[in-house]
């Protein structure tokens, strides 16, 4: 009986180590995920901003702060955010906080954190329980807007509540903080902006506001508030999600882009298909400016980050005015040399090695933003809006277009002699490794989709190769061959509202591939970064 009672203690005991052993590898795990996001602080030279612009700074990071708050509980919700204060394992907190709550968005949003299932595809806009029958019975047009939220009512039934009702509470102390601001505000334009952003913000009407933004020409300081990307509505691709950017403008940089904003319409006529894709273009008061971002908040700072801004998404603007791309220069350097670069050294040829650089990396980035802006902006067929023809897939597709559009724009102006710090084969090379690079983001959101999508078409039409060592050889001329024939699909799909095509193609070719995640391994392997986390604020900006 003794034997026995030793041997059933035994057991116990093994099957408590191994608890704590498994427990301890999650906690290395997890470790592991939070190294791999490397800091970098957020800061630039602020004596080029007047007494009052660099009072303004802490009071617009207060209303970031305010958009962090929304965003939290737009995504994961105030009840689930309370919970994380429980939470006694320091690494599963400190991912928790870069990934805004308890799934992975660079690991196809799996739970890591015990208790939590699969994320709701419709985050916190939606009910959970709610479905697709009883949402398309609900006769209230409201119920599609990107600035409303269902909700049940006492009864039960679902019932359409504007985010300024919602919100109100928070929106309130936002609103207090944006009076400071306006009084602040030096610059015309910026006090403009401020004070129809103030009244967008408490009616969800956001026309006069985009428009005043397109008209601040002259600020060293931008102020992206609002919610904005519509990323996380995985159930409709309606729903925006609240952010913020602080950024100071770099002259230098800015003034040296200028030039490319006349040159858009005939980049338009340029795009590598048939011409009913690619009608006139309106919206010439488009403008291209570097800056040094200082502060993010909400959607923008949630697990990878942002180093390009390409607004407003409003269609109406984008045919009265155009759009504006802003270059987030410091935070590109940060990916660039901590990221990219090492990745390069680990993958790419040695020939090419040297072709992979800043600069095509920066033209790259920007003229993806700058493509977002061409194309079509209706169906040629239904002349509907591609959001509406193309649904949960339009973030994918339009993401894939800016990527091949924008690579093709890169290449065209070096052909044209008006970009000359890059060549062709700088671009093409930089931009293969670039999706290494980025597609470790994951596969499971829009960006992901349209990474996979653009590499594995590129490698299925011979735009790379591997040598004896396993290398990318690039193959400039049929990378850009590929180039050309996948930017012509894309807008074919975008300008006929190919939904199902669409969908069809996505699941089946915006995947990672066996090879593709054992290059993904290796690079995990080397302990390169997946990406980078901030160190910002008033402090870290000596303010």
């Amino acid at each position: 009986m003794k034997k026995l009672l030793i041997t059933v203690m035994s057991l116990a005991m093994l099957a408590t180590v191994g608890c704590k052993n498994k427990n301890a590898e999650q906690n290395m795990e997890l470790q592991q995920k939070v190294d791999e996001f490397a800091e970098f602080t957020l800061t630039t030279d602020l004596s080029v901003l007047s007494e009052k612009e660099r009072q303004l700074i802490p009071v617009l990071i207060q209303i970031a702060d305010v958009m962090d708050e929304l965003y939290w509980d737009q995504y994961f919700g105030a009840e689930n955010r309370a919970s994380l204060d429980t939470l006694t394992d320091p690494a599963m907190k400190a991912y928790a906080n870069i990934m805004y709550g308890a799934w992975d968005r660079l690991d196809e949003e799996k739970p890591f954190i015990p208790g939590y299932g699969e994320r709701p595809a419709g985050c916190n806009f939606y009910p959970v329980d709610m479905t697709a029958e009883e949402f398309e019975a609900l006769p209230d047009p409201e119920k599609k807007s990107q600035y409303t939220v269902l909700r049940r009512d006492e009864n039960g039934a679902l019932k359409v509540v504007p985010y300024h009702v919602e919100y109100a509470e928070k929106l309130a102390t936002m609103d207090s903080l944006m009076g400071v601001a306006i009084e602040l505000a030096e610059d015309a334009g910026l006090k403009n902006y401020l004070t129809e952003r103030r009244k967008a913000l408490m009616t969800d009407d956001y026309y006069q506001s985009d428009l005043a933004w397109m008209d601040m020409k002259q600020s060293k300081i931008d102020f992206v508030v609002g919610p904005i990307e519509n990323y996380d509505d995985g159930l409709y691709g309606a729903k925006t999600s609240y952010e913020s950017f602080i950024l100071v403008k770099d002259e230098k940089w800015s003034n040296d882009l200028a030039k490319f904003v006349g040159m858009l319409p005939m980049l338009q006529q340029e795009l590598p298909c048939d011409p009913k894709y690619k009608p006139a273009m309106a919206g010439a008061e488009s403008d291209l400016n570097v800056y040094d971002v200082i502060y993010y908040a909400g959607d923008c700072n949630a697990g990878s980050k942002t180093i390009a801004i390409n607004l407003p998404n409003d269609e109406r603007i984008h045919q009265q005015k155009g759009a504006r791309r802003l270059q987030l220069k410091n935070a590109m350097q940060a990916k660039f040399e901590t990221i990219l670069q090492p990745i390069a050294n680990l993958f790419i040829c040695d020939d090419q090695k040297d072709n992979v650089n800043f600069n095509a990396f920066f033209s790259n980035v920007c003229f993806h933003e700058v493509a977002h802006g061409l194309g079509i902006k209706e169906t040629v067929t239904k002349h509907e809006s591609l959001r509406e023809a193309l649904g949960n897939q339009y973030s994918a597709w339009e993401e894939a277009k800016a990527d091949i559009c924008g690579l093709f724009l890169t290449t065209k102006l070096i052909e044209m002699g008006e970009i000359t710090n890059c060549t062709k084969e700088d671009a093409f090379v930089t931009f293969i490794a670039g999706i290494l690079r980025s597609v470790r983001f994951g596969a499971s959101e829009a960006h992901g989709i349209a990474n996979m999508m653009c590499f594995n078409y590129l490698q299925d039409n011979g735009a790379f190769t591997r040598n004896a060592d396993g290398k990318y050889v690039i193959d400039v001329e049929k990378a850009e061959a590929a180039m050309k024939s996948w930017a012509a699909l894309i807008l074919e799909v975008e300008g006929e509202g190919k939904y199902d095509f669409a969908k069809q193609y996505a699941a089946e070719n915006g995947k990672i591939r066996p090879d593709l995640q054992k290059d993904l391994d290796l690079i995990r392997s080397n302990n390169i970064p997946k990406d980078i986390r901030y160190n910002q604020g008033v402090k870290a900006l000596g303010l």
